[in-house]
């Protein structure tokens, strides 16, 4: 009896030590700031339906780095220039090395083949070698101007044909498909809608709804427990739109194999790409190409048109703004001229217009989610392990202690300024920063211009609707992809 009293009492002993080293240990550690948790939920009732506008008021009170329990998940707020360079240049390593995926992305099993979703090894390296060479090259963009110039002047064409039916154009749809053309050429030398008809609204939707899925909150996401119930079924919608998007790429790959080469005996993406496979499959394999292209469809076709709408809008919004950027244009290269990329050089103005709408339209809020694999300290605060990290870059990009009437369209701000968007300047990053920068960042930063100046150079612009700039819808709808809530609608008329 004296031994079992001795036994019990000893382990009694050893549990209470442990709790208190536990305890003393967590004491000298300093979360960030955030705001009070309630019980189970933690701060999921704070997000709202636009999460990205929440956390920034959230920001304002508890600071430029910010913890929140959503849920299970411990979840750490970057709002700040100064942060964001901490996490995304100064510590790097501890912050770029694996992604937060969210459970819709679980689907086909996409994160384990996607470059965006995979941790920062060696099949990540390997994947960003290929695209890096073979796609976003200088060269291998240089090589293809003239694929977009054939694009670009498409996209005139059916605005022409709209502006003598006194038809108005759905901007963002009109882009989607001028932007998807554009990548299914490069990657399989062919069209996948008709550039001349308001045809691809099936695909686009298919698109779109990928990202809004992906972009959904999901209780999945905040308490992994219930991710065999699917509670709101957003995995088993991501599975079939991914299913569809997946079928369509292996039907396309699978044409090419038959027919042993791209149209015009040309080497493209997809002919690279299988010999790279075919040489060296230890770098990339089938799934791989597959969900590159899946990657390539919906990130790069969605959030290209998305930016280039939001541009259209705040230009009709401000009609001297508008104006000012046609006649810089106009004299550089002459009016009702489809522009090149070798004259964006020449067109400052232009540039700033499209910084301004980035600034203040991030096409992804929250750049891609990270994961820290171990507890990382940033100024003087810890993260713990396994917190999920969000760098809100649509805060940061209206940020009133850095931006001078940072809600208001501005071009003329960046006019002498060399703050850029290739992710070294913090106050700017829609492109995110660090070793984990958009890939695609070269050729949406040559369409972007060179679709917005042509637009605006053929033609003259009016809302449908016929409402006064200020009446202008400015409302967004968040995802992934930060998409307007309407769709801009509006009325070209050829310049004269």
């Amino acid at each position: 009896m004296d031994f079992l009293k001795i036994s019990i009492g000893l382990l009694l002993t050893l549990i209470l030590l442990r709790i208190s080293f536990t305890y003393l240990a967590k004491r000298g550690k300093k979360l960030p700031p955030g705001p009070t948790r309630l019980p189970i939920i933690g701060n999921l009732h704070l997000l709202g339906d636009q999460p990205h506008k929440s956390l920034e008021k959230l920001a304002k009170k508890h600071g430029p780095i910010m913890s929140l329990k959503l849920g299970q998940i411990t979840t750490v707020v970057i709002s700040s220039s100064e942060m964001a360079k901490e996490v995304l240049q100064k510590q790097d390593l501890e912050f770029s090395s694996n992604r937060s995926v969210p459970n819709a992305l679980y689907a086909h099993d996409h994160y384990k083949y996607s470059a965006v979703w995979l941790p920062a090894a060696s099949q990540w390296r390997s994947l960003r070698k290929v695209m890096n060479t073979n796609i976003f090259s200088v060269k291998r963009l240089d090589d293809n101007q003239h694929l977009r110039n054939k694009k670009v002047q498409e996209l005139i064409d059916y605005c022409k044909k709209n502006s003598e039916k006194g038809e108005a154009v759905d901007v963002g749809r009109a882009a989607f498909r001028t932007t998807l053309n554009l990548l299914s050429n490069t990657i399989f030398s062919k069209d996948l809608t008709d550039p001349l008809s308001d045809s691809g609204k099936e695909f686009k939707e298919l698109v779109e709804n990928i990202m809004m899925v992906v972009g959904e909150p999901n209780l999945v996401d905040y308490f992994p427990i219930l991710a065999k119930i699917d509670p709101q079924g957003i995995r088993r919608r991501s599975t079939i739109h991914f299913g569809k998007l997946l079928q369509l790429i292996k039907d396309l790959i699978r044409e090419r194999i038959t027919s042993g080469i791209s149209q015009g005996g040309v080497s493209d993406v997809v002919d690279v790409l299988l010999t790279t496979s075919q040489e060296t499959p230890e770098q990339i394999q089938m799934k791989h190409i597959e969900h590159m292209c899946l990657d390539l469809f919906a990130a790069g076709a969605d959030t290209t048109s998305s930016t280039l709408e939001w541009a259209m809008t705040e230009l009709l919004k401000n009609p001297d703004k508008m104006k000012k950027t046609q006649n810089e244009i106009a004299q550089v290269i002459g009016k009702k001229n489809v522009i090149h990329e070798s004259d964006v050089a020449q067109l400052p103005y232009l540039r700033c217009v499209v910084k301004e709408t980035l600034r203040m339209h991030t096409p992804i809020p929250f750049l891609v989610p990270r994961r820290v694999e171990q507890e990382v300290e940033v100024c003087g605060y810890t993260v713990p392990k396994g917190s999920q990290v969000l760098v809100n870059a649509w805060a940061i990009g209206r940020d009133e202690t850095t931006w001078k009437d940072a809600f208001t369209f501005l071009p003329e701000r960046f006019w002498e300024s060399e703050l850029d968007i290739r992710g070294q300047d913090f106050e700017l990053i829609p492109f995110g920063g660090g070793r984990r920068i958009c890939p695609g960042l070269p050729l949406a930063v040559r369409m972007i211009h060179v679709m917005l100046g042509s637009l605006l150079n053929c033609f003259d612009w009016d809302s449908e609707s016929g409402n006064s700039p200020d009446g202008l819808d400015m409302e967004d709808k968040f995802g992934i992809t930060l998409h307007k809530a309407r769709p801009l609608l509006a009325i070209p008329s050829l310049r004269k």
